[in-house]
């Protein structure tokens, strides 16, 4: 698990960038801003959605103090589907193996209707200009969430 006030785990990861073209990305590209890093389980999923759009939706707010990418395993190719139906204007990255997810402890056990399972666990992590993990939230509810996120920047 990443700990506020700690580094930013490195991350080369390939995705579509906000125009829909395949690009790759590491953590060295957002240097000098602030990221929104969040991760998520999967494309096209209701909740996944709902996340999502609410970055979408309030980006205006938010690039006034940051960048913001999601992660998830689904391939470029789904990324590139996601992006298209629900205009998503910021990259979505691609992590097969998961190990850019597990850097950052966003991957992990969870229980969900009482099963437990392997999986992504909903997690976003704001990173100042310098690489440093500022905030860190894991088992993110996605109602109000965007609105902690833009608080956090603020501060």
């Amino acid at each position: 698990m990443v700990a506020e006030g700690k580094g930013a785990p490195d991350f080369s990861l390939s995705g579509i960038d906000e125009q829909g073209n395949e690009k790759s990305y590491s953590l060295k590209d957002f240097k000098g801003k602030n990221l929104v890093l969040y991760f998520y389980p999967k494309d096209s999923t209701p909740g996944c959605t709902q996340e999502a759009c609410d970055f979408r939706d309030n980006m205006a707010r938010i690039l006034k103090g940051a960048a913001v990418v999601g992660v998830s395993p689904d391939s470029i190719a789904s990324h590139k589907n996601f992006r298209e139906k629900q205009s998503i204007p910021y990259p979505l990255l691609s992590d097969p193996d998961r190990k850019t997810a597990l850097a950052y402890g966003a991957y992990g056990e969870k229980t969900m209707y009482g099963k437990k399972s392997m999986g992504i666990i909903r997690s976003t992590f704001l990173i100042d200009a310098k690489g440093v993990v500022k905030k860190a939230w894991t088992g993110v509810k996605v109602a109000g969430h965007v609105d902690e996120v833009i608080e956090a920047i603020g501060k």
